[in-house]
């Protein structure tokens, strides 16, 4: 049987492999028939060479060059949308529709486009202008960036059409994508896409680079290269600190989205109000698309009381009702059942599911599980173990001091939620607990479930460690998330003819936003 064919310098080449693989079609459980290279260093090594010069050449270019590639890629999505939608959908078991056409599709070809505007718009850069010293700054490519991107979205945060890669290229970097095992056919179809559209926007061959699979040690060898400007990785929290620790070894930076539960507080009054409704909500949120997502809601916490073991009671009903969908591959439903007896071992009792069925498709039951306060106390490590999939934990507070308590040993999160009373019932403790969970996530939330994420410019996808690797960067949201993969170049007394276009007297755009002796402006400096 052939082995697909890795991209590398602008062509579609043999690899050089240790070995192939074949990804899974979840919903029979079998092998699906295409063969894909796992790639040796000499592959990387061609991708880093090809990579370095690329950088070199997208300098010289326009925004506008970069933005026009960008902006081609989503229209050259969207015209094979059905055959990327169907690829997709047989590598991971998720639905056609809507949640690949209707849902994921747009949302990567809109972060592509916003990505181009963010490119010719230049506001990202944030150009910074002191006209007394003649010193100016702005942000500007930092080199080749490889992207390794998740199992759980084959569109959205593929290595090669996701959010990274669209923050990247934006950025003026060329990108090294290192495609999921799990859909390597569905990124080869991006990658096709990604290349003829590099072509027509005439960008150098390496712009889009892929590689299919690596070995751990040539990834941990990849991200410290000192070829490479830096890496994107979204992925599992132990392979995701393997490859930090060589990057920051180096002195290369990586952006991680590692591990998150999302914690979910739900105070009494809002019980009260309208518990129902909230049961609704959480199991819609929990539950959808199986829990794999990374801002699922894994941890509740619930004040003691009969309010609250009459919503537990609320959400086994409805757990119970709904049946469990497919699992993106075997793998997820291993480590799921992994993280459930780490949950129990430490300490938790089940409330229901617990346990895989038998395939086809790959499933896992809806799984609750209780502990309390106290419990939770006594093993807050363990009892945070993310189970990635259709699963949650009821932690129950004896009092609101015990609550601050659990808040205080919480991991770094995605997200944290607070629901509240309408009346005012519930302001005085949410005030003694904000701050607390404030401090623990990356976005707050207030009566409502945390799993959608928003392509906004004031979105936050990102927080403390664990959750990522920086607490200061989005990786949704442009353009705060180019940021990520650009360096600060200061200019000191050179010659305005020299400078790149966004620090020069005149502004470029007539619309990019520019901060000139202290004062944000669109206007031209001599116009100041």
């Amino acid at each position: 049987m052939a082995t697909q064919p890795v991209l590398i310098a602008g062509q579609w080449r043999a690899p050089r492999a240790a070995g192939t693989f074949r990804a899974h079609n979840p919903t029979t459980a079998e092998q699906l028939p295409q063969q894909y290279p796992i790639s040796t260093w000499d592959d990387c090594d061609a991708a880093l060479a090809a990579a370095a010069e690329a950088a070199v050449a997208l300098r010289a270019m326009p925004a506008s060059s970069i933005a026009a590639f960008l902006q081609r890629y989503a229209e050259r999505i969207e015209t094979h949308k059905n055959q990327i939608v169907e690829m997709a959908h047989l590598e991971t078991g998720l639905p056609k529709s809507p949640r690949l056409a209707d849902v994921e599709l747009p949302r990567t070809t809109n972060q592509l486009r916003q990505a181009a505007e963010a490119a010719i718009e230049g506001s990202w850069a944030l150009p910074t202008i002191d006209t007394r010293l003649n010193i100016r700054s702005c942000y500007a490519p930092l080199g080749p960036v490889c992207v390794f991107g998740p199992n759980n979205f084959p569109l959205a945060f593929n290595g090669i059409a996701g959010g990274d890669f669209a923050a990247a290229i934006a950025a003026g970097n060329p990108v090294i994508a290192k495609a999921n095992p799990g859909h390597p056919g569905t990124t080869r179809l991006l990658a096709e896409q990604a290349l003829a559209a590099a072509r027509e926007a005439q960008l150098p061959p390496a712009t889009v680079q892929l590689i299919y699979r690596i070995s751990h040690e040539d990834g941990q060898r990849m991200v410290c290269d000192p070829r490479l400007g830096g890496s994107g990785y979204t992925g599992s929290r132990s392979a995701g600190l393997a490859l930090k620790a060589a990057a920051d070894a180096a002195g290369k930076p990586i952006y991680l989205e590692l591990s998150s539960i999302n914690p979910v507080l739900i105070l009494p009054g809002a019980l009260q109000q309208r518990a129902g409704k909230i049961a609704d909500e959480f199991t819609d949120s929990c539950l959808l698309g199986s829990g794999q997502f990374c801002t699922n809601p894994g941890l509740v916490i619930l004040l003691a009381g009969e309010p609250a073991e009459r919503f537990v009671g609320l959400v086994k009903q409805r757990f119970e009702s709904r049946p469990p969908t497919t699992l993106l591959g075997s793998g997820v439903c291993q480590a799921l059942a992994r993280s459930v007896a780490t949950l129990r071992a430490a300490g938790a009792s089940l409330i229901t599911g617990g346990q895989p069925l038998p395939p086809p498709p790959i499933r896992f039951a809806n799984t609750l599980l209780r502990v309390d306060g106290d419990q939770f106390l006594a093993s807050p490590e363990k009892l945070q173990t993310e189970a990635f999939g259709n699963v949650s934990l009821f932690v129950i507070a004896t009092d609101l001091q015990y609550l601050e308590l659990i808040l205080d040993r919480l991991e770094g999160n995605l997200t944290g939620c607070i629901y509240s009373a309408t009346d005012g019932a519930d302001d005085a403790a949410y005030e003694a607990i904000a701050p607390r969970l404030r401090w623990r996530v990356g976005r707050l939330l207030n009566d409502k479930m945390p799993t959608g994420v928003a392509v906004s410019p004031a979105m936050n996808h990102g927080g403390p460690y664990p959750a990522t690797g920086h607490p200061g960067f989005t990786a949704v949201g442009i353009p705060a998330s180019l940021r990520r993969f650009a360096m600060l170049h200061c200019y000191d007394n050179v010659k305005e003819h020299r400078l790149p276009p966004l620090l020069r007297n005149k502004n470029p755009t007539g619309r990019t936003w520019r901060l000139i002796d202290g004062a944000w402006t669109q206007k031209d400096v001599d116009a100041q």
